[in-house]
């Protein structure tokens, strides 16, 4: 499956403000992943970081990459 480099610029301002990590609910970081744009909790004891397909965050724990 591919996935968007750009992707975190075109999720809706509205959308971002409210987007929250689903595991512990803590804000999320646009960040740059080894596959592309993706959005990383801001909490360090969580720190899971989600994939952002195709402008689409997927905010699903079980696919989501903890950090290294």
């Amino acid at each position: 499956m591919a996935h968007d480099t750009g992707a975190a610029a075109s999720i809706e301002p509205w959308l971002r403000e409210i987007l929250r990590c689903p595991a512990c609910r803590s804000e999320l970081a646009d960040a740059q992943g080894e596959t592309g744009a993706e959005l990383h909790c801001t909490n360090t004891s969580c720190g899971l970081q989600y994939r952002i397909d195709e402008g689409v965050p997927v905010l699903l724990v079980d696919e989501a990459r903890k950090p290294a």
